[in-house]
């Protein structure tokens, strides 16, 4: 049977149109890659690019990809309010259908091989690649950004995977990873004070005490005048979806201040989805059998 993976990579460049045209323009009508989202972001000066496919063929289209990126993004000038180490920031490969974890793991070493050699980018293996503890959270890797990580690159604990230990002059350093499905989820509060997303963000992420399965940070979206919780769900079959929605309400009402929605960045299980609904609904002895697409 066919197998089929996930490619999530993240670019640095939410603004320039033309520019994301042409860092994508090698994942679309390509035989055996589907490109499923584009996701420019203004704010955080990002695009979130999700596509699915034959894994070598997705190998090879994000190759290309990160080539493009590399060319066309200076960090020296890039501001926003994600944070960032790389041009081509992050790419994970997540299993989806007939594949293992120990093969999206053999991608991520060959595209993080190919990635230094050809481009002379430093690369950090991390999530289920990675290759010491210390390299497990993306968080840690990142921590530094591109500003900072020719410091970084000097200490011998944080000698890349593949690579010199000097950052890419414009193109920073790259993370290569291989990891679980995870939720992108992102709750807009309706206020413009960058402290409360601070102290609910605070509240909820497990490394302050919160949920376990829930990495969170603040974010200011100047253009839409408010600030914004933003989330990554690493298990939501453990923490779902519903349950972090509420704790957010919860905590915002504590500051006054009112939730106005929410986003999810990327693809998202319709399992995570049917778990906020059963919540929501009230609805007994729902299964994933009685949604009409499962039985398709």
């Amino acid at each position: 049977m066919d197998q089929i993976i996930q490619c999530v990579p993240n670019f640095s460049e939410g603004k320039d149109l033309e520019k994301i045209e042409k860092i994508v323009a090698p994942l679309k009508n390509r035989e055996g890659v589907k490109l499923l989202s584009v996701e420019p972001d203004k704010d955080y000066n990002r695009t979130v690019v999700n596509i699915i496919g034959e894994p070598l063929k997705v190998l090879e289209a994000v190759y290309e990809a990160v080539g493009i990126a590399t060319e066309l993004i200076d960090l020296n000038i890039h501001r926003g309010e994600h944070s960032r180490m790389g041009a081509t920031d992050v790419v994970p490969f997540i299993p989806v259908k007939n594949i293992e974890m120990e093969e999206c793991i053999e991608l991520a070493i060959t595209l993080g091989k190919r990635i230094a050699d050809d481009y002379k980018i430093p690369v950090f293996l991390y999530e289920e690649a990675a290759t010491c503890k210390e390299r497990v959270n993306l968080a840690a890797v990142r921590k530094g950004q591109f500003e900072g990580m020719a410091e970084k690159l000097k200490d011998p604990q944080w000698k890349p995977d593949f690579g010199q230990c000097i950052p890419h002059k414009t193109a920073g350093v790259v993370g290569v990873g291989a990891r679980l499905p995870l939720v992108a989820f992102n709750i807009n509060l309706g206020t413009t004070d960058i402290n409360i997303a601070k102290n609910i963000a605070k509240a909820i992420r497990h490394s302050s005490g919160g949920f376990r399965y829930i990495k969170a940070g603040p974010a200011e979206l100047k253009e839409k005048g408010i600030v914004q919780v933003t989330m990554n769900v690493v298990n939501y079959k453990k923490t779902p979806l519903y349950r972090v929605f509420e704790t957010v309400k919860m905590e915002a009402k504590r500051y006054g201040v009112p939730v106005l929605g929410s986003e999810i960045i990327g693809s998202v299980p319709m399992e995570a989805l049917a778990m906020s609904m059963e919540y929501y609904l009230g609805l007994d002895g729902f299964s994933m059998e009685k949604v009409l697409e499962s039985n398709l």
